[in-house]
């Protein structure tokens, strides 16, 4: 009996989509991503560090001390400089951001959705909040149920 490679099945794709590991490799390519400790050290030095992870997320791994929560699923309009929504922080297109989610997949697209944006210094931190806290770094959290 030979052996043969699974196959993927599914849907053909549409011409000219990508698949997520393309889109994230796309997003990678054009930010220059920080290691926690450069994310600390940027984060101490003025950069604003943006936890983009869910409520429940930030209450069962911990959070940064300092970090300014904002949900995935409202970033870009609280950092547009040009919009109503934004938030008293997002004063212009030159502000340093460094994004964490909880493992730094989601991160990338945000920081690549923000440089889209025009905030050319947007980055985001080389495996997320669980690597912040692996290297040692403060954390505050969990919180009890």
């Amino acid at each position: 009996m030979s052996q043969t490679a699974p196959s993927v099945t599914g849907p053909v794709p549409p011409p000219g989509s990508r698949g997520i590991d393309e889109i994230l490799a796309a997003a990678r390519a054009r930010i220059d991503r920080l290691d926690p400790e450069q994310a600390h050290l940027a984060n101490r030095g003025g950069a604003l560090l943006v936890d983009i992870r869910p409520a429940a997320q930030r209450a069962a791994h911990g959070t940064v001390p300092g970090s300014l929560a904002v949900e995935r699923n409202v970033l870009e309009w609280r950092f547009d400089p040009r919009c109503a929504a934004r938030l008293p922080q997002a004063v212009g297109y030159d502000l340093p951001v460094v994004v964490i989610c909880q493992e730094g997949y989601t991160s990338s697209l945000a920081a690549a959705a923000l440089q889209d944006l025009g905030l050319h210094r947007a980055t985001d931190v080389i495996g997320g909040f669980a690597a912040w806290r692996i290297a040692g770094l403060p954390v505050l959290g969990p919180t009890p149920p």
